[in-house]
């Protein structure tokens, strides 16, 4: 490596949507315009959804400050107007009915093509872009992390209301998703060639309209020299944020290792990991999860475990184990978002609730 190289896993950034509500009534608001006028921030497809993107980041300190400084720069223009933003899968009032997208053309094609499936896609996601600078690395990076991002998502879940119900799922937000035809497990290819062909099969075939349509759980991205692990909800609770950038950083900077160490890539079929995905919905971290490489499901706590121990010398190498560790610790004491919800009737009460935890730490950043 020369001097000044960029090696995988160096850098590290966050994304996050977030549901735009009444801070009264706790329900949905097609209110993103005003809220985008006096925040750093970006609409997305819901005129009731906005997204932030933290910058580039090397440690988690100054990523988590990032993170903070965006949130204060939504919940104060939000609450301008009597709103407030709350960072869950999904809340409550999700799916109620169909609300009209964020006027834009690519938008509004997509409204247009998909119907029922954007009408529904009012659920929101964390995503956490790593630093892989070769393009070919990063497609066999998406196959050799796969297997481990259901225990991520386990971690996450926190959208189990959607259409004024309690669905039973921890993240009904992977449900809703799981309908589109590009998402799920990253597919069997191991160069940026064939990931390009499969791509613009998907494209020339009318599938998608254009490449940012690949809803993959981990993808190499259409924009940047990074791997996307995109398979979290939304995180009410900053701190669970960080967690998952740290794990996310953990898994491609091991895989990136095994990589250059020649070993093969792992083999899973996609009906494994498509139920490993769809086992971490269901329950999060209150009951089983699989594991794809073995073909047996296990404690879900176990299976977090496995994951700590596999990233564990990518951490510690960044001196960022200690720190997983703690918010692992503090996540497991106040358990996952969605069971936290779980303890609240009110449903009102469960989207103030959320919208306070979104919050939490920005009055002092």
């Amino acid at each position: 490596m020369t001097p000044g190289e960029v090696r995988p896993g160096d850098t590290i950034g966050v994304e996050e949507e977030f549901h735009v509500v009444d801070a009264g009534t706790g329900d949905l608001e097609p209110a993103a315009r005003r809220v985008l006028r006096g925040a750093d921030a970006e609409p997305e497809l819901h005129r009731s959804m906005v997204e932030t993107a933290t910058g580039v980041h090397t440690d988690l300190t100054g990523l988590r400050a990032d993170l903070l400084e965006k949130r204060r720069s939504l919940v104060e223009s939000a609450g301008r107007h009597g709103l407030a933003v709350v960072a869950a899968g999904s809340v409550p009032g999700s799916g109620a009915g169909p609300t009209r997208v964020y006027p834009d053309e690519r938008y509004e094609r997509m409204a247009q093509e998909y119907r029922q499936l954007v009408d529904e896609q009012q659920v929101a996601a964390c995503q956490v872009q790593v630093g892989v600078p070769d393009k070919d690395l990063a497609v066999r990076i998406t196959r050799r992390i796969r297997e481990w991002l259901p225990a991520l998502l386990a971690l996450s879940v926190s959208s189990p209301y959607f259409a004024g119900q309690d669905t039973g799922y921890a993240s009904y937000r992977t449900v809703v998703t799981s309908r589109w035809p590009t998402v799920g497990p990253p597919p069997d290819v191991d160069s940026d060639a064939e990931y390009q062909r499969v791509v613009q099969t998907l494209v020339d075939s009318g599938v998608i309209s254009d490449a940012g349509m690949v809803y993959f759980d981990a993808r190499p991205s259409a924009r940047y020299p990074t791997v996307e692990v995109r398979v979290a909800d939304s995180c009410p609770r900053v701190d669970d944020a960080v967690l998952l950038a740290a794990l996310s950083r953990g898994l491609v900077t091991v895989a990136a290792e095994e990589d250059a160490a020649g070993r093969p890539l792992p083999e899973a079929p996609q009906v494994l990991l498509r139920a490993a995905t769809w086992r971490a919905a269901r329950s999060g971290l209150s009951g089983h999860l699989v594991d794809p490489a073995t073909r047996s499901a296990l404690p879900a706590g176990a299976r977090v475990d496995a994951l700590m121990a596999h990233v564990r010398p990518a951490l510690e190498a960044r001196g960022e184990w200690e720190i997983a560790v703690d918010l692992l610790e503090d996540l497991r004491a106040r358990g996952t978002s969605a069971t936290r919800q779980g303890a609240l009737e009110d449903p009102v009460e469960v989207v103030q609730s959320l919208a306070k935890e979104t919050a939490d730490g920005t009055e002092s950043s």
